[in-house]
């Protein structure tokens, strides 16, 4: 049997999920797709019938990819405070494909996107919070990470800081200007037995 279809659709994803790193979801059309892979706008079609079920295709399969990594994360990192560094190097490696992360590039289009989208960019930051959440309980519990408040807040904060932080220096292309304020929210989580001294880190 062939896997020609879904090869197809694999590549129009990727494409597309580029595009919307690039441009926003409202900065491309299929035309745009379609001209990228040499095919016509009636193949798109016959794997995603509108653009609204490409960007559902796009969110599911982002956030699972997203999900699966941080799952290697908590495998492959010894405490918190690693596990929150690992966090911030998967935005830091967007970034330095000079990429937006996917769903904060969604939400800056959030107005104008389908229904199950929208509930879709919630999910994913959800999801996000709830996970750092745990780490950061975990990281007090086992006294490597310091901090007041609710382990949620501090999720936020996190999130909020690294979306934000990517879109400030977008302008400037500067990954160096990225990770500076990544460090500053991670390591300034860090008990003091525990706070890395500060190094240069190439940039996601």
């Amino acid at each position: 049997m062939s896997k020609e279809p879904a090869d197809t659709a694999t590549k129009i994803l990727d494409v597309a999920e580029r595009l919307v790193q690039a441009r926003g979801f409202n900065g491309f059309s299929y035309a745009d797709v379609a001209d990228e892979l040499g095919i016509s706008k009636a193949a798109l079609h016959y794997h995603f019938p509108g653009k609204a079920e490409l960007g559902e295709a796009l969110m599911e399969r982002y956030a699972a990819r997203f999900a699966r990594a941080l799952i290697d994360v908590d495998a492959r990192e010894p405490d918190a405070h690693a596990k929150l560094q690992a966090y911030a190097r998967l935005y830091a490696d967007v970034f330095q494909d000079e990429r937006m992360c996917l769903c904060g590039m969604l939400a800056a289009d959030y107005a104008t996107l389908p229904d199950p989208m929208r509930r879709s960019v919630v999910r994913f930051f959800d999801d996000n919070e709830v996970w750092l959440a745990e780490v950061l309980d975990e990281g007090r519990r086992a006294g490597t990470l310091r901090f007041t408040g609710s382990a949620r807040e501090i999720a936020r904060t996190i999130v909020s800081g690294l979306e934000g932080a990517m879109l400030v220096a977008r302008p400037y292309g500067d990954t160096a200007r990225f990770q500076t304020i990544a460090d500053l929210l991670i390591d300034g989580l860090a008990a003091e037995t525990t706070a890395p001294a500060r190094r240069g880190r190439s940039a996601r």
